[in-house]
């Protein structure tokens, strides 16, 4: 989406590609989940490198980077429902069924979670391009204090993710998924 919008950045740094080895980065792909693994914690976490931008590039900043933020969880949203309506109207096997189930599922968790609006994830762009100038102390204190933030949400409310992705699965499938 900032290629579209006049951002080569990332396809300057390598980044515009489907290539999963580009993106992998050392702890988060790696060395978090292999000590949660070790540690056998009911949670997986880990995260890619974030594709480089600069809004600066953009023909209208503001507004460009608000499509920019919302282009990652609208293509998990998309994902989901092409997998879950299929999942919804096609007469699948058990084994596809299963798979296109963990596939809905992932891509929602991505989607919902981006949408969170604390920084760095995608949802505190947008709600930062919503927010009037008078806010400005908000979004520094959010810069400043977002990541404590995050880890306090995924610690304490990571729940109501899954109670809304639950939701968008029985939504998007016609079936319970129970977490």
């Amino acid at each position: 989406m900032a290629n579209l919008l006049g951002d080569p950045t990332a396809k300057l740094s390598g980044r515009l590609t489907l290539n999963p080895i580009k993106h992998l980065d050392l702890f988060g792909s790696f060395l978090l989940p292999l000590f949660l693994i070790v540690l056998r914690s009911p949670v997986l976490f880990g995260w890619a490198k974030p594709v480089p931008i600069n809004p600066y590039n953009f023909r209208n900043p503001k507004r460009d980077g608000a499509k920019v933020a919302i282009a990652g969880p609208s293509a998990n949203i998309l994902i989901a429902l092409i997998f879950g309506l299929a999942i919804r109207f096609l007469p699948l096997p058990y084994s596809f069924s299963s798979v296109f189930s963990v596939v809905v599922v992932v891509n929602l968790v991505l989607a919902v979670f981006n949408l969170v609006p604390i920084p760095p994830l995608d949802g505190s762009h947008i709600l930062f391009n919503f927010l009037p100038e008078s806010m400005i102390g908000l979004k520094s204190f959010l810069h400043q204090f977002g990541i404590f933030i995050l880890l306090f949400f995924i610690f304490f409310g990571l729940h109501w993710v899954f109670v809304i992705v639950s939701w968008l699965y029985y939504f998007i499938t016609g079936f319970q998924f129970i977490i």
